[in-house]
């Protein structure tokens, strides 16, 4: 037998639901490290990249139930989970008693925890490990998971997601890996529109951008946005706003995880006016062509706002 081979007869296989953009390469990377794949995804072209790499592809997410006692979901939204784990074909409809289930779906923390239960209820243990880090970390094996889960379960859980991220995390109960993934995106965006207009104002006010940024940068105005991930055209290379705003992370994945932020707020009563007015911001961009852009073409949004 071939080295790889013998490798993989001492890994149980692995599934894996929803082979988008983020969920390929994730499950790419469990292959390379010689776990044997059992793979699905509603839509038949989607499975066929991760088929012609060595996983083996079935039909619902119940046939990988029964073939795998180790499953990572990877979804949109909170409907497909709730669907993937719950539906007539779903996940708890064949799965084994001590099934590992790891949802790295972004979702509200009150259907992870829904979820957790149903699978409770059929003898299987349900984690929430949401992403930062987008489809380039993604392939490059360096996501950062936040978990959220039964304490005993995370060493199995960490095993997995060390194949796939640089960072693991440990949050809590089931949820607060969400919980932290919302609240990270919140200040994101919050802090992404503030840099936005403060680039601005000081480029009507007069000064060269890149000596703005400079300056904001040695001082206590200095955020991830204004160092590290710059919304201007021209202020850093290898950023977004260098080739147009393309790649990076979509205007429509932040308004999704900022209308996720503004549930979670309505439903603990909690005082969210920026939050909710950046969910507005970029709600309103996904309508006005920005949808695919990358979420720092708020700048571009802005100059547009005033007639520029």
């Amino acid at each position: 037998a071939s080295l790889s081979s013998r490798s993989m007869a001492s890994k149980t296989p692995v599934g894996f639901i929803g082979l988008g953009n983020m969920g390929t390469p994730m499950a790419k990377n469990l292959l390379k490290n010689g776990y044997p794949i059992i793979a699905t995804d509603v839509f038949p072209e989607s499975r066929k990249e991760l088929q012609d790499t060595g996983a083996q592809v079935v039909d619902s997410p119940a046939d990988v139930a029964e073939k795998a006692d180790r499953i990572i979901t990877m979804l949109p939204s909170s409907p497909n989970v709730i669907e993937v784990y719950t539906g007539p074909n779903g996940i708890l409809k064949k799965v084994k008693k001590g099934t590992l289930l790891i949802d790295s779906s972004t979702i509200d923390p009150a259907v992870s925890r829904e979820m957790a239960l149903a699978a409770e209820k059929m003898g299987a243990v349900f984690m929430d490990a949401p992403v930062s880090g987008g489809v380039g970390a993604a392939s490059l094996a360096k996501l950062t998971f936040m978990v959220g889960g039964v304490e005993e379960e995370y060493q199995a859980a960490q095993e997995l997601l060390t194949c796939m991220g640089a960072n693991v995390v440990y949050c809590g109960q089931v949820g607060t890996g969400q919980a932290a993934k919302i609240c990270n995106n919140m200040l994101l965006a919050i802090g992404m529109i503030g840099t936005a207009e403060t680039m601005n104002l000081g480029i009507r006010l007069g000064l060269d951008p890149k000596l703005l940024a400079k300056i904001l940068n040695m001082s206590s105005g200095r955020c991830w946005s204004s160092d590290t991930y710059n919304p201007v055209p021209g202020v850093m290379e290898g950023v977004p706003s260098a080739n147009n705003y393309q790649g990076g992370f979509g205007t429509t994945l932040m308004a999704k995880d900022l209308g996720l932020a503004q549930n979670t707020a309505t439903n603990t009563k909690t005082p969210i006016p920026l939050g909710s007015l950046a969910h507005q911001i970029f709600r309103v961009m996904c309508s006005r062509g920005y949808a695919n852009k990358d979420f720092s073409s708020v700048f571009q949004f802005l100059r547009e706002e005033e007639g520029q």
